[in-house]
């Protein structure tokens, strides 16, 4: 199939920031479409630490305006987006030897006062006792607070609001060519599935993440003003080391911290890494070398230790980060650059470089703001006061307790999942739900049938990979047997819904 249709603005990369960058745009009224080659969020995204955060080791890098600007957003993101998104409290165990007490206190100062804070409490001195989880030897710390987020779902949550205003979005479908046509943008696509067609815009934006200077190889006579530089930060997954819902943070000897975090209620996830990395993104894998780094860093602080044969998951992301010539991985700035390049003063080309999940928002605003001159009539950025799709409540309790009063018939812990996934769209998720049979097979952990359908049909998804690992994460549960059965049920659509959708949308 063929298609030719002309948009106001492509967007290319369908991670945080181009799927960001497409909800603010068709929410000011542009016509978008945004096109990702493999599924949205597959790539860096999905494989951060899964923290809404300021970075406080970015304060000795003397990188106060990042940090400022990342504080800021994390109470406006936590107020949009209550369902994939929860006030982490983290501990910070204090050694002497690594950072003195009043360096913490310094930057546990700026890190409260860089930016107003309406809900996350203060940062404190803490003692600990002997029930304390950590190592005897570890008398005193810090607590200070962040935000978790299910970071591949804040991915997913961008796309369905720019689709709610209008856009287009097409996953499994490649940018293999783009050059100028009647002074319009000419982009050719081939997706997973069927022919490749060509579309055409007055505007172009790329947010390739790891990609995004070797995407300019396909543009015609154009060169990549920038180049990045591609940091790899690996994590793992092990039963869970403590109890108790705070995270921690923990310094370790080369200046580095590493996070341990409550994850999926009976897990842990450690890391991150900072390995320079050279080669394809997407074959990024963690390495021996950084699995015992990570549980050397844990097992130092930790009373429950933890050895190779407890990784239950691991997974490794590409950060595509500004080459600002810091000797050290760790130490290369995590803001972003917006670059303009109008090489024909007609056809605006914008480029994101760098930047870290936190700051998407801020990084999607200014690109759209950059294209004011072409569209003089595009209305201002809405997305600071605007819920993502299912984000309309304050209250995850209130509205588990509604959820359950109404379907009662779904097992609570499989609606307290979908309080964290969908919101209160997960009324729309049970629509004409009457009894627990109305929700068909039970793939297993609770993944009924009718969430596999609305994953395919409203989601994007269209493998089991898309749906266990970054619509869910009960790829952590499901036995081999029951994942096979999954694709077995997903192989029966002749096609890949999030192809056909997009194509039906065109």
């Amino acid at each position: 199939m063929v298609i030719a249709e002309h948009y106001d603005l492509i967007v290319v990369g369908g991670g945080v920031n181009g799927t960001g960058i497409a909800a603010d745009a068709a929410s000011r009224g542009l016509k978008v479409l945004l096109c990702e080659q493999n599924d949205l969020g597959s790539a860096t995204s999905s494989r951060s630490s899964k923290l809404i955060h300021g970075g406080l080791r970015y304060l000795e890098h003397h990188e106060f305006s990042l940090v400022r600007k990342a504080l800021a957003e994390r109470e406006v993101l936590l107020k949009n987006a209550p369902h994939i998104m929860h006030p982490l409290r983290f501990v910070l165990p204090h050694q002497s030897h690594l950072r003195p007490a009043w360096l913490i206190r310094l930057g546990l100062f700026l890190y409260d006062n860089l930016a107003s804070r309406a809900t996350l409490p203060g940062s404190r001195s803490v003692r600990f006792d002997a029930n304390s989880p950590l190592k005897a030897t570890i008398s005193k710390g810090f607590t200070y607070s962040d935000v978790w987020v299910d970071d591949a779902r804040l991915v997913i949550l961008n796309a369905k609001a720019a689709e709610q205003h209008g856009a287009t979005i097409i996953n499994y479908c490649r940018c293999t060519h783009i050059d100028q046509h009647d002074n319009q943008w000419r982009v050719s696509l081939q997706p997973q599935h069927g022919q490749s067609f060509q579309v055409t815009s007055d505007a172009l934006v790329n947010a390739a993440g790891p990609w995004v200077s070797s995407l300019f190889g396909d543009i015609d006579n154009y060169q990549a003003p920038q180049q990045i530089r591609l940091v790899k930060g690996s994590h793992i997954i092990v039963p869970k080391i403590h109890d108790g819902d705070e995270a921690y943070i923990l310094q370790n000897p080369d200046g580095r911290i590493i996070f341990v975090s409550p994850f999926e209620q009976a897990y842990s996830l450690v890391g991150t890494t900072d390995v320079e990395y050279a080669g394809p993104p997407n074959d990024a894998a963690i390495s021996q070398q950084e699995i015992d780094y990570l549980i050397n860093s844990a097992n130092h602080y930790f009373k429950h230790q933890i050895t190779a044969n407890d990784i239950v998951s691991t997974y490794s992301g590409v950060r595509p980060l500004m080459n600002d010539e810091s000797v050290e991985a760790q130490k290369v700035t995590r803001d972003y650059t917006v670059v303009q390049n109008w090489q024909n003063s007609q056809l605006p080309l914008i480029s994101a470089f760098g930047g870290k999940i936190t700051t998407y928002r801020k990084l999607a605003e200014a690109v759209v703001d950059t294209l004011k001159p072409k569209f003089p009539a595009m209305t201002a950025c809405r997305t600071q006061s605007m819920p993502l799709p299912g984000g309309d409540f304050t209250d995850r309790d209130t509205l588990l307790a509604a959820l359950c009063q109404d379907y009662g018939f779904v097992p609570k812990p499989t609606l307290a999942r979908y309080v964290r996934q969908f919101g209160t769209d997960t009324r729309q998720l049970l629509l004409n739900c009457m009894q627990l049979i109305d929700l068909g097979q039970d793939f297993g952990c609770g993944l009924y049938q009718k969430e596999v359908d609305y994953l395919v049909q409203q989601e994007w998804a269209s493998c089991a990979e898309d749906i266990l690992w970054r619509r869910t994460k009960l790829g952590l549960q499901l036995s081999e047997e029951q994942q096979q059965s999954l694709s077995n049920y997903l192989a029966m659509f002749e096609l890949p819904i999030t192809t056909a959708k997009s194509v039906v949308n065109l």
